[in-house]
């Protein structure tokens, strides 16, 4: 796995390869163009949760690092140490922000990236934000950073819907040598919340149990695997 500053590693699976587009592609083919050392600028991803954002900002990360310096960072997490975890961002070529919007409104914050958004752009560097609403939704507190967001590339992701969420599991479950048989997947639908980042998690973990008993994603192998979760759990 890649190392990131301070200290945030980015998960293997998080590529472009493992990402259905569906009805995101045109943001799909920004991203990648970007990562590929196409001309930089702002670029600005929102959406609701379960959407995408993460794992588009994380595959970008993945992508341009093989060309270029790049990095990710998720605010939400580590935006309790203060606005000086951006010092020294400034020298990459390419760097994702998640959860902008956890920030967004605090002058001190708002500051700060205002002035990495300067230096990156006056080195040709790519700088990729996520947030759940576009820019013009969002309480600035420097009005001027506000315009800056709204004037990039702008992409409202959109959720998948049912189908295309057992297409993206099957695609990801292909990736690591599995298959999601129909039944399974209708079996998981009913009984599972319906958001990507469940099912992931979900599949994360029959993944590894699958490949410890050398087993198929069967219902009754399912029910196993979560009966002996559950007893775990007690």
């Amino acid at each position: 796995m890649r190392q990131l500053p301070l200290g945030v590693r980015l998960p293997d699976r998080a590529l472009f390869a493992s990402f259905l587009p569906a009805g995101n592609a045109q943001a799909v083919e920004h991203l990648q163009q970007l990562a590929r050392g196409n001309p930089g600028g702002l670029t600005w991803l929102c959406g609701p949760p379960g959407s995408g954002k993460t794992h588009l900002l994380q595959a970008a990360c993945a992508a341009a690092a093989e060309r270029m310096r790049s990095g990710y960072v998720p605010l939400g997490e580590v935006s309790a140490l203060g606005v000086g975890v951006l010092e020294g961002l400034p020298q990459l070529q390419s760097l994702s922000l998640d959860d902008i919007d956890r920030v967004a409104g605090q002058r001190e914050w708002e500051r700060g990236l205002f002035g990495l958004l300067r230096e990156l752009e006056d080195g040709g560097g790519r700088l990729i934000l996520a947030a759940r609403s576009p820019p013009a939704l969002l309480s600035w507190a420097l009005p001027d950073l506000g315009s800056r967001c709204a004037a990039g590339a702008v992409f409202q992701l959109r959720a998948l819907a049912d189908e295309e969420q057992h297409a993206a599991l099957q695609l990801r479950a292909r990736l690591r040598g599995l298959e999601l048989p129909e039944e399974t997947w209708q079996w998981l639908q009913r009984r599972f919340p319906r958001d990507m980042r469940t099912l992931y998690e979900l599949l994360d973990t029959l993944d590894e149990a699958a490949l410890t008993a050398q087993r198929r994603l069967t219902v009754p192998f399912i029910r196993e695997v979560l009966r002996t979760q559950s007893r775990g759990g007690d």
